[in-house]
């Protein structure tokens, strides 16, 4: 029982990241990437993933590729609704 109230935060926190990440897609017309980062899901652009990348934010080694192979979620402005989600 404690389980399923686990998964269903869980869900509701990622449904939520995916919907912020669709709105910020269609909004800056970038791509957006939700991820997890030290336990927490998070949302961010790929450009700022690049610089941060290239500043060694990430484990020696780690390129922009790996970072999209492991994302769960990515928000391209092709593929979101064209209507914003409130």
């Amino acid at each position: 029982m404690l389980q399923l109230i686990k998964d269903c935060i869980w869900a509701w926190r990622y449904k939520s990241k995916v919907r912020e990440a669709r709105k910020l897609a269609l909004l800056f017309n970038m791509t957006f990437f939700v991820f997890m980062m030290n336990g927490k899901l998070k949302v961010a652009p790929k450009r700022v993933l690049k610089d941060l990348v290239r500043r060694g934010r990430f484990k020696r080694g780690t390129t922009i590729q790996d970072i999209e192979k492991t994302a769960l979620f990515i928000a391209r402005p092709s593929n979101t609704p064209g209507v914003l989600c409130s």
